[in-house]
């Protein structure tokens, strides 16, 4: 048997071909003007290219029967989207209004949870790619979320309201989405299944029409992963690459009472013998800082100190955190390592109690950068540091299961 002996053989054959035709021209891509040209971020580029070309099929067509859901790890230490935080976890599961699920599980130990169900795609300009452009509709807490003693839980998700844990939906509702936000390395993740109420048979095999609908969607995909970033945020997000090394107030922007965050992104530029200090004023809540890619994916958190929340980071004398973006381990126990790129993205994000500060910044000379640093800034040794990378990677394994 042989290419043309298939009834649908060359309509499955042109939907591959104009797949990679899409992948070939999203790799082009790794060389816009925003990336630094430097071999080491030119790769990054075509890493987050990659990365999420091993999900594409996985959202376009393995979980995408709302019928037969699965709870799909969005972002992990090994593939990266959307600005993601270093601290937080990604999950989400495609739905309809039409059926009625059931998540059970167990709550974890993560300080932050949110369940979201996310409504209809929007259209028109500043819309990102898929499968982002949803609005949220409805919205449930972990300290909402009722559990037994030992956290297990059930939460039901559409049809009639039943308590004591429901999330409802709408004919337009299409997926949940689930962030657990982590401060400790000792933090566990919730663990959750899903599953249609009233399944009663096998999912049925894709078609070859249903495969077709998948390669179109996953070059979608691929094409606006590697066309929306950075421009999107550039263009829309309000962070201007013109003025870098400044972060703009850390604002609550539509649907953010439903996401239960504030968020603020400074575009840096550092050159090989510049650091930059950031700092702020030490603060009630769960906060975050994750230092990310030209592309918006946050940096390697399995191995660097690339990330900081309140519990792993040391507060001054004076009652602020300072935190010294370097190229090279200045010894100082808050390092935010830039992985030796010169250009990148630092996001702050604010959840739970209290309110979000305001972030100071200063490029100072890598070489000047002890004198302008208080006297009792805490420094850490090498032996410090390597258990501190440690304790970061059992930590981070712990949280994505590795």
């Amino acid at each position: 048997m042989a290419f043309g002996d298939g009834d649908d053989d060359a309509t499955l054959h042109a939907a591959w071909s104009a797949f990679c035709a899409r992948l070939e021209a999203a790799g082009a891509q790794a060389y816009k003007d925003h990336n630094a040209t430097s071999g080491r971020q030119r790769a990054d580029a075509l890493r987050f290219l990659t990365q999420n070309l091993g999900q594409a099929f996985d959202l376009a067509l393995e979980t995408a029967d709302t019928r037969y859901p699965v709870v799909h790890a969005f972002c992990t230490p090994l593939r990266k989207l959307g600005g993601d935080c270093a601290d937080f976890t990604y999950h989400q599961a495609w739905i309809d209004g039409a059926h009625t699920y059931r998540i059970t599980g167990n709550r974890g130990t993560a300080p932050f949870l949110n369940i979201t169900v996310q409504g209809p795609r929007q259209t028109g300009p500043g819309v990102l790619h898929e499968p982002f452009g949803d609005v949220p509709e409805a919205n449930l807490f972990g300290h909402q979320l009722t559990a037994g003693p030992d956290g297990d839980f059930e939460l039901n998700v559409g049809g009639p309201q039943r308590d004591p844990n429901w999330l409802p939906t709408t004919p337009e509702s299409r997926k949940l989405f689930i962030r657990q936000g982590f401060d400790g390395w000792d933090e566990r993740p919730a663990e959750l299944r899903i599953e249609r109420v009233d399944m009663a048979s096998p999912r049925p095999l894709p078609t070859p029409a249903d495969m077709v609908r998948a390669i179109e969607w996953a070059g979608d995909f691929v094409e606006g992963v590697m066309r929306d970033w950075p421009d999107h945020p550039f263009g829309y997000g309000g962070v201007d690459p013109g003025r870098p090394n400044r972060f703009p107030p850390a604002d609550r922007v539509a649907g953010d009472d439903k996401r239960g965050r504030a968020a603020a992104n400074m575009y840096w530029e550092l050159e090989a013998d510049e650091a930059l200090v950031i700092e702020f004023d030490a603060h009630e809540g769960l906060w975050n800082l994750t230092n990310m890619g030209v592309f918006f994916t946050s940096m390697d958190y399995l191995y660097r100190p690339v990330s900081y929340t309140p519990s792993r980071t040391v507060i001054d004398g004076d009652g602020k955190i300072r935190v010294v973006l370097a190229h090279d381990d200045p010894g100082c126990h808050n390092w935010l390592d830039t992985q030796g790129f010169s250009r990148g993205n630092v996001t702050y994000r604010h959840l739970l109690a209290g309110e979000p500060v305001a972030l100071r910044t200063r490029v100072v000379s890598r070489a000047e950068l002890a004198e302008v640093l208080p006297p009792d800034t805490v420094t850490v040794t090498a032996e410090q540091r390597s258990a501190q990378m440690w304790a970061r990677f059992n930590g981070v394994r712990l949280r994505h299961r590795m």
